[in-house]
Parts: structure tokens; C-alpha cells; sequence
């Protein structure tokens, strides 16, 4: 019974105390400004602690007390277990939460969100990761599209490839071909890489794109530095 009583006691003080704050800040009737705050991207408007006037709502890791309250819509309190006495606390999760901030909006951890239709993304222990939602193929000329293109397509977010009819400027048509191809293909290739045996049969490698289709691949080669010395034969065991 006393036990209960002191709760009451207690909790009776601390109400009083907090009202006595609010009526040192909050202020009746409310003066506010004419036109409300231009919020930054991510934040939006919502009213201040005592309920008056439209502010900013602050973010993760923003500053704030009673008057600049965070953005409830996100799970943010304002945390004053690191802030000294006296001092404004730092808008945070409730729990321990990892979290991240992509573009001024946060996100919980193991949430999956698309800061764009072209990307999927994942908020894992404070970090970020995306994986691309359009593909990223390369698509080399060939005979039947021999000027590929990637372009924006209406309506559609991932880019595609068309093949583009345009005819050959003088320089182009005046380069080197490979017969068979109706388009130029000019002659590229690294140097042939050392042989892979210092002595004996072995063979070097080198990318190219010298073939009938005018690709890169790997072409390789026998090669031999110097002949390998012959081992010298045992000599008869005289019993």
C-alpha cells in the first residue's frame, strides 16, 4: 500500500514538472508563421511538441527536444541518452536498430525498397546493397544488325536495343573488312602472351578479334622456347 502510494507520488511530480515545462514553451494562443517551413526532401510537415504550429519533421540522426519533434511516420523518437543535461537529443530508432538513408527517406533494416525503377536495394546492418533490374548486355554488329543501338523507350523504364539503319561514312567504308562481313571491322589484338612451357611443346595466347565474325576470343598457339635436354640414361648395374 505505501508502495503504491510513493508511485502515485512520483508520477503525480513528474506530471506536474512536464506541465509546468509545456507552459514555459508552449505559448496560448499560437503565434506561427504566416507560411509554414519549406521542408527539405525526405522530411515533411507535422506539428510541433505542444501541438501549435507546423514544423519540419527532423530526421535520423537530427537534431531535436521538445518543440522540433522527429518523424513518428518513420519509428524516430528523440533520444537524449547521449545528449548531456540541457542539451537537445539526436532523432532515433526506439530499439537498436540498424538502419539507412537513402536520398532523405530511412529505411528499416531487412527492408527492401526501389529508389528507382532501374534498382532493387536492401538495407542490411546500416549498409546498402542494390542489384540492377535492367539488363546491361553489351551487343556487338552483326550481319543482320550491323548498327546496334540502345535507346529510351516510351512508357518502358529499362532501355532496349534496335538496330539502327544508317548508311557508312567515307572513312568507315574505306576501312579495312573481314570477307563475308557487310560491315567494317578494323583489326585489333594483344601481343601474344609468353609460352606457357620453358622447353618443349607449350603454347602462348592472345584476345583478337581477327575471325569471321569480328568478336573478341581467345586464340591460342603452340609454341616451343627450346627443346627440352634428354635425361641421361642410367648407367648398367655391373654385378
Amino acid at each position: 500500500m505505501r508502495f503504491q502510494l510513493e508511485r502515485q507520488l512520483l508520477l503525480f511530480s513528474l506530471l506536474c514538472a512536464l506541465s509546468k515545462v509545456c507552459a514555459q514553451l508552449c505559448q496560448r494562443p499560437c503565434y506561427c508563421p504566416w507560411a509554414p517551413p519549406r521542408c527539405p526532401r525526405g522530411s515533411r510537415l507535422v506539428l510541433d511538441g505542444c501541438g501549435c504550429c507546423k514544423v519540419c519533421a527532423r530526421r535520423l540522426g537530427e537534431p531535436c527536444d521538445f518543440l522540433a519533434v522527429c518523424d513518428q511516420s518513420q519509428g524516430l523518437v528523440c533520444d537524449y541518452s547521449a545528449a548531456r543535461v540541457g542539451t537537445a537529443g539526436t532523432c532515433n530508432f526506439e530499439g537498436d536498430e540498424e538502419s539507412c538513408e537513402v536520398n532523405g527517406r530511412v529505411y528499416r533494416d531487412g527492408e527492401v525498397f526501389q529508389p528507382s525503377c532501374k534498382l532493387q536495394c536492401r538495407c542490411s546492418d546500416g549498409g546498402v546493397t542494390c542489384v540492377p533490374l535492367c539488363q546491361e548486355d553489351v551487343r556487338l554488329p552483326t550481319p543482320d544488325c550491323p548498327f546496334p543501338r540502345r535507346v529510351d523507350v516510351p512508357g518502358k523504364c529499362c532501355q532496349e536495343w534496335i538496330c539502327e539503319t544508317r548508311e557508312l561514312p567515307p572513312a568507315a567504308a574505306a576501312a579495312p573488312r573481314i570477307p563475308g562481313l557487310p560491315y567494317p571491322c578494323e583489326e585489333w589484338s594483344t601481343e601474344w602472351s609468353a609460352c606457357s612451357a620453358t622447353c618443349g611443346m607449350g603454347f602462348s595466347s592472345r584476345v583478337s578479334n581477327q575471325n569471321r565474325h569480328c568478336r573478341l576470343e581467345t586464340q591460342r598457339r603452340l609454341c616451343m622456347v627450346r627443346p627440352c635436354q634428354a635425361l641421361p640414361q642410367a648407367s648398367p648395374v655391373v654385378s
